[in-house]
């Protein structure tokens, strides 16, 4: 049997990785650390929603019957690409090989679907990207960019609400990336607005940003991978490319194996959630835990081939390194994922 990626799905991967492409450099993602200017970040973003990015799990409907509604009042306006999960794996692994300090998987595969199911009325501008919404489905977990975001989706037990930054605490937290701003969200429990309920919605919503994180894991990967094969290309000792030494080659095939093992069962994942499939929830931490150890080997590879110009900030390579580094252990951990595919398949207590 054979696979091939939607023709809309490689289509919208692909118009937003040429945006990327020519508008992200290492100059933009430091402009989301402390002391940047993220206005450049935020012009990024709304580009990207413009060609459709944020609105690609969101309903497509047909003609609004009232031209006058607002259409982030109204849920049966066409405001959304209508793609499933199967758009999800090409989409973030070019976002995360560009490494654009943007809460792309807290905003594309959670929180605008859920806006979108309960006719949130900020979904325009969340779609247009003037708003920043996130998202964390971990309770009492730190919140992604919430230093920057506008609008929260928060986790109170098998419920997800939707806050204005008017009505939430922010309390920032140190990361080990500081590009994602991280800060815990104090949100009233009978405040917000309901999005959805049931363990089964909040189920559906983290595998999606679980699905969403691994992709932009592998993307991640990948672009270290590249990077350190131009430098070792480039470098030289005892008159010879350092890439033509054995030891470095064996390093980097191992990184490569890593990443063409991870992708496809980010692919895996993606269309076992869009087809309903009962082991959706295997399939999905079993990509998770393969796109953490893909990136992190990744990471260290790297590091060790470029020396020590590697360990400064002011490389390009540490950037994305910090970024592996930080979702490897968020949506679940390795470890996490690993305990819960054990549990699946009855290789550990169910406690």
């Amino acid at each position: 049997m054979r696979f091939a990626m939607a023709e809309r799905d490689a289509a919208l991967a692909g118009a937003a990785g040429e945006v990327l492409a020519a508008r992200v450099g290492a100059e933009q993602i430091r402009a989301g650390w402390p002391g940047g200017d993220p206005a450049g970040v935020d012009a990024v973003w709304r580009v990207l929603a413009q060609v459709g990015v944020v609105a690609a799990l969101v309903p497509e409907y047909g003609d609004d019957p009232d031209p006058g509604t607002d259409p982030g009042t109204d849920p049966g306006t066409g405001l959304g690409l209508g793609l499933d999960e199967n758009a999800l794996p090409p989409l973030m692994e070019a976002l995360g090989r560009s490494g654009l300090p943007v809460p792309a998987a807290e905003t594309v595969a959670v929180g605008a679907p859920l806006l979108a199911a309960a006719g949130a009325p900020r979904l325009a501008e969340v779609l247009a990207g003037s708003a920043l919404l996130t998202a964390s489905l971990a309770e009492g977990a730190p919140v992604p960019f919430a230093t920057r975001a506008e609008l929260f989706v928060v986790r109170a037990g098998d419920r997800l609400r939707l806050y204005e930054r008017a009505e939430v605490r922010i309390e920032p937290v140190g990361s080990v990336d500081g590009s994602r701003g991280l800060a815990r969200v104090v949100a009233p429990a009978d405040g917000g607005r309901p999005l959805a309920e049931g363990p089964d919605a909040v189920a559906v919503s983290w595998r999606r940003g679980v699905l969403a994180t691994s992709a932009l894991l592998v993307g991640l990967a990948e672009r270290m991978l590249e990077l350190t094969v131009a430098h070792v290309k480039g470098r030289h000792q005892f008159g010879v490319p350092v890439g033509s030494f054995q030891a470095v080659k064996h390093a980097l095939a191992d990184v490569e194996l890593a990443v063409r093992f991870a992708r496809p069962a980010v692919l895996a994942a993606g269309w076992a959630q869009a087809a309903g499939d009962p082991g959706a929830a295997v399939r999905t931490s079993m990509a998770k835990a393969l796109a953490s150890d893909a990136a992190r080997l990744a990471a260290r590879t790297a590091l060790q081939c470029h020396g020590a110009i590697g360990y400064t900030t002011e490389y390009e390579l540490h950037l994305y390194a910090k970024r592996a580094w930080a979702l490897a252990a968020d949506w679940g951990g390795p470890a996490e994922h690993r305990e819960l595919i054990a549990r699946a398949l009855g290789l550990a207590p169910a406690g």
